[in-house]
């Protein structure tokens, strides 16, 4: 009994370490497992609002909350501290048995300087702006500037103490998140006189200036400039270190977004010149997530998503990036103000994310090898919308059709101008023997030959071809070859914390649509164990 006993208490201290993602693990990253939300930008800046919102978000189903450190309220006086808010929110968030990413909001905030507190913000001579090429001073301070940065520092210097202080060998806080949205705004790179001074001693004054060239140059400095705050907060709390971006969307130029950030196509130079921070994430709102998210997901920068908007797509857009791209987490932002109607799919999305906790986990690990991603990891995810209804996936002998649910022809939401998005988790477990986590989906399952002998059918609202579209028994009416793939089953199962499956129900003759598909509708989230035979 004493042997059972010991195995249990180990088990648990296993799992407990799990769970406390990155325990200051510094590059470690894959550790991380982040079912995140971010707050609001004022939603911390008093004790009332902590003390009521961290209850509300771990029974939204989050364990981990993004949550603001803030300069000015950190500093009010130059030189002294008020630790209050940030001890609130580790308190908080230990009660409510969630983790917490903070996110220093110091010299720059979307862009602006808008966090500095007050006696900075009024010292432009010690803290002098960016301007742009006319001269225009801006909300910005510069990069160039040596007082600037020592300001910046001292501060950041003081925050990861009073964290390590605080937390280390308890590893509540298992990120930081450099700054917030670097970039510069009106012009694609400063031009005051500190930052011309240094634009001619670097020679490129010499030649005709691009807007592309001013925007890889600034690009370096502001990565120079994060560069010396990471190897502070890595020499005295070692815990996983990001910044994340603004997107150049839109088709807009540089200066027209926040310019010179840790964009992806500035990548490359972020990860020359700021090498000591582990990720690169993007803040994903505008539409096009799939292209977004995949420009992140790079052979040495795991896909972490610490902002989104918050909608009815963010639970299909969470399980896609952990499927497709095995994320270190996902986070829709201002989910604190968001209304039920829209966090009910983070909700639903997360349940079923850590249900499948241990098989993300898996195929991450076997897709990162030697220190860079690769997809091959028996692992996908799928996201669909009206205009992009379809994928097919290639698994060995196996061909997935996986398509939007509504595309099926009996639901009468498909004829809506706009489609709530679907998407899922899929992950083979065996060979024929899958899971699919997630909503609005439908998937078939062929052979190859199968599916290249295929022909496609108009189907009419009942599921059945329509009158003159039966199709033959192969393409171009050639006689049939080599063996097809059935449907075994379709159970609804939940997944034990021991990874045993649970049984809830089957689903066949309607619901499989007789064993031609497994499908999941549109709002509704569930795991599906799908076993496949052939004949």
């Amino acid at each position: 009994m004493k042997t059972v006993k010991l195995f249990w208490l180990f088990a648990v201290m296993i799992l407990f370490s799990a769970n406390v993602s990155a325990k200051h693990s510094g590059g470690d990253v894959n550790r991380l497992f982040i079912l995140g939300g971010e707050l609001s930008n004022s939603a911390a800046t008093s004790v009332a609002d902590i003390d009521e919102v961290m209850p509300r978000m771990a029974a939204l189903g989050l364990n981990t909350v993004l949550v603001p450190a803030y300069w000015d309220l950190i500093e009010p006086v130059e030189g002294k501290y008020d630790w209050t808010l940030v001890d609130r929110v580790i308190d908080k968030a230990r009660e409510n048995r969630l983790q917490v990413v903070f996110l220093w909001f110091g010299v720059w905030k979307n862009s602006m300087s808008c966090y500095a507190p007050l006696w900075f913000k009024q010292d432009t001579r010690k803290y002098p702006r960016a301007m742009t090429q006319n001269g225009k001073p801006l909300e910005i301070a510069s990069a160039f500037s040596e007082e600037v940065f020592q300001a910046d520092c001292r501060v950041f210097t003081r925050l990861m103490e009073h964290l390590a202080a605080k937390d280390k060998g308890i590893g509540t806080v298992s990120m930081i998140q450099i700054e917030n949205e670097i970039g510069m705004l009106e012009d694609a790179r400063d031009h005051s006189p500190l930052a011309e001074k240094e634009y001619q001693k670097s020679g490129r004054g010499r030649y005709p200036a691009t807007i592309e060239g001013d925007e890889q140059w600034m690009a370096e400095h502001y990565a120079r400039y994060v560069e010396r705050l990471a190897q502070v907060a890595r020499r005295i709390y070692d815990v996983p270190l990001y910044v994340n971006a603004a997107m150049n969307s839109r088709g807009r130029k540089p200066g027209e977004y926040p310019s010179a950030g840790p964009l992806a196509h500035l990548a490359p130079i972020w990860k020359k010149y700021a090498p000591t921070v582990d990720i690169l994430a993007p803040d994903i709102y505008d539409t096009g997530f799939k292209g977004w998210a995949s420009q992140y997901a790079l052979p040495d920068n795991p896909l972490f998503i610490p902002e989104s908007r918050c909608c009815e797509n963010s639970g299909v857009r969470a399980l896609y990036a952990f499927g497709q791209f095995d994320a270190l987490g996902f986070s829709p932002f201002a989910i604190d103000e968001a209304p039920a109607a829209d966090t009910r799919h983070v909700t639903e999305a997360y349940r079923l994310i850590r249900q499948m906790k241990n098989y993300i986990v898996n195929a991450r690990q076997k897709a990162w090898q030697k220190g860079r991603w690769q997809q091959e990891n028996g692992q996908w995810g799928v996201l669909f919308d009206r205009e992009d209804r379809e994928e097919v996936i290639s698994d060995g002998s196996v061909v997935l059709t996986c398509r939007h649910f509504f595309t099926l022809p009996w639901d009468a939401r498909a004829k809506a101008e706009q489609w709530a998005e679907g998407g899922a988790i899929i992950h083979r477990m065996a060979e024929n023997e899958y899971l699919i986590a997630g909503s609005g989906v439908v998937v078939e399952f062929k052979t190859k030959s199968e599916k290249q002998q295929e022909e496609q059918k108009v189907l009419g609202e009942d599921g059945f071809a329509e009158k003159g579209n039966t199709g033959k028994t192969a393409a171009n009416g050639k006689r049939w070859t080599g063996r097809r793939l059935g449907i075994g089953y379709v159970d609804q199962v939940e997944i034990a914390a021991d990874g045993t499956l649970k049984f809830i129900r089957r689903d066949n003759g309607d619901q499989d649509h007789q064993g031609r598909h497994a499908r999941i509708s549109v709002g509704e989230y569930k795991i599906l164990h799908v076993k496949l035979y052939e004949y």
